[in-house]
């Protein structure tokens, strides 16, 4: 039976006869995977338009992108990819059924700005204005664990009302929270930026104080523990966002913001300028550029910037562009705190951190926002593996009743903390004025510069000479019955005292140099340092002052 079966097979098959083949269909139909596969694109289709038209031309009217916009503003073309599009609001959420919200209100995925991968998480405030839900939060902790474990960069996007009142309000908040331990945890290991594209109350304001770099749009990017209407119901005061805590407020008055700048497209472009001087994480070095500028270059204009008397202001941007590659650098906190500059520049291509007082703001005295601002920046770049370069021109710091009682003290006392701790290679020129703990914050030769050297014009000393004849010399300058001709004697005998090649005669200094020879001094000093090991004795962490 079985061989006349087999045998009626193969006559068949020795006939050229077939089954009859179905009509032409397309890949999947006859599975049922096409419809779903269409659904699956429906799905990303309808969800990619976030709000709505009509929100998105809102946000336009508004002169702001969109989130997605955003996203390919920042990105490499074709680099991005999403995940968590299909997001909606948790079904354990009983006050959002029949409620929608696309992707629930921010974009997360990774893709390559200017070449690197970055982790990005973007609000959507044309989905319930870019409000924190909790299937939002769970996706943004997905990414926050992708970043942290294979060491990329992350960048948020901040566009966003805080957190959703219909979904915080109740006990469920008390499982709220992870996103700020976690921003801790990726604090010094991987580089974050928090961009001020439009509000940030309540929760999502903690963001930004946690990252390392926040610019902020004028005019849009706005953040504060509470917004204007709940400011109202809790105070009486009655005050708009921007007022409350728009850019002018952060980047001049209290410290949180970093930049100011005048649209989305701007904030998009510094925020890549940034990264380009930070290596991926903490186990990277800073990227290297070659460079076109001569490492030996000497500029003629150093011979006149700074005036012969001590008094006399100057602006240290001047002596910057005169020094770093190209004369290009990036600004950090530039109208906040601004006896103190904070800038990344380059030298022979490396990336370095600048701290340099600033003679044209009161004198460039250090007061409690300079400390602090000078403290932060040190503390990045160390965190970082970017080597920093000290410019001294320093009176000291301010004295009086008023910094006094505000915590002068302790504020300095974390510019010392943040400069005693930094490991990478630190080159300091002391330009002029180096007085009191002044010297000492701005790395002086205790705080373990790898090469320090000053300018024939520097004056090195616990106090200016004439700071110092107004203490020592008041009584002889008053028993005397020429007291002008007797000051102007004791003030000679104290600027010989003060004298830097009395300093570098007792190898307090490394050198003595030409200002000319200023950039080739530092290029030489940070390459000479590139291998520097520190070594510290173990312990779990210093109590640094607050």
């Amino acid at each position: 039976m079985e061989g006349a079966l087999m045998a009626a097979t193969d006559e068949t098959r020795h006939e050229g006869e077939a089954p009859e083949a179905p009509d032409k269909v397309e890949a999947g139909e006859e599975t049922g995977m096409k419809g779903l596969t269409e659904e699956v694109h429906d799905r990303r289709a309808k969800t990619k338009l976030g709000g709505g038209e009509e929100k998105i031309a809102k946000q336009h009217e508004r002169g702001k992108l969109t989130a997605r916009e955003r996203i390919d503003l920042l990105c490499d073309a074709g680099t991005f990819v999403e995940i968590g599009i299909h997001g909606r609001p948790h079904f354990s959420q009983r006050n959002m059924e029949g409620k929608d919200a696309p992707a629930d209100g921010v974009i997360t995925g990774w893709g390559n700005v200017d070449g690197r991968r970055c982790c990005i998480a973007a609000y959507d405030f044309t989905v319930m204005a870019g409000s924190m839900g909790m299937t939002g939060e769970l996706k943004v902790g997905r990414l926050r664990e992708m970043a942290l474990s294979k060491r990329m960069p992350f960048i948020w996007l901040l566009d966003s009302a805080g957190a959703r009142i219909q979904e915080a309000a109740g006990s469920l908040f008390a499982g709220s929270g992870h996103l700020f331990q976690e921003e801790v945890v990726m604090s010094g290991v991987i580089p974050m930026v928090a961009a001020m594209l439009g509000p940030c109350a309540a929760g999502t304001a903690y963001i930004p104080a946690l990252s390392d770099f926040v610019p902020m749009v004028v005019g849009q990017g706005a953040m504060a523990l509470a917004g204007p209407h709940l400011t109202k119901a809790v105070t009486g005061e009655d005050i708009s966002m921007e007022d409350l805590g728009g850019a002018k407020v952060h980047c001049r008055k209290s410290g949180v913001g970093d930049l100011e700048v005048k649209d989305d497209a701007e904030c998009i472009q510094v925020v890549k300028d940034y990264l380009s001087y930070f290596p991926a994480n903490c186990e990277e070095q800073p990227p290297a550029r070659e460079a076109k500028d001569p490492d030996d270059r000497m500029s003629e204009k150093l011979l006149d910037i700074v005036p012969e008397s001590p008094r006399h202001p100057y602006d240290m941007y001047d002596v910057i562009r005169e020094i770093v590659d190209d004369g290009v650098y990036f600004d950090i906190k530039p109208k906040f705190a601004k006896t103190i500059i904070t800038c990344l520049a380059r030298f022979g291509g490396q990336p370095v951190g600048i701290v340099a007082n600033q003679p044209k703001q009161l004198g460039g005295i250090l007061e409690n926002d300079s400390a602090d601002k000078a403290a932060r920046f040190i503390n990045l770049c160390d965190a970082f593996n970017i080597p920093l370069v000290f410019l001294q021109d320093v009176p000291g710091f301010m004295v009086g009743s008023k910094v006094e009682h505000a915590g002068i003290i302790r504020h300095g006392a974390k510019m010392l903390y943040a400069v005693s701790r930094a490991t990478v290679p630190k080159v300091t020129v002391v330009v002029r004025k180096a007085y009191g703990a002044g010297y000492y914050v701005m790395n002086g030769k205790a705080y373990e510069p790898d090469l320090i050297v000053a300018w024939p014009s520097a004056e090195i000393s616990v106090m200016g000479a004439e700071g110092a004849v107004n203490i020592i010399g008041r009584s002889a300058i008053e028993a005397s019955d020429n007291p002008e001709e007797t000051k102007e004697k004791m003030l000679e005998a104290v600027r010989e005292q003060i004298d830097p090649y009395i300093a570098a005669g007792n190898a307090m200094i490394d050198d003595i140099i030409d200002p000319r020879e200023t950039r080739p001094t530092i290029v030489r000093g940070l390459r000479m340092a590139a291998g520097k090991r520190v070594d510290r004795p173990w312990k779990k962490h210093g109590v640094m002052p607050v």
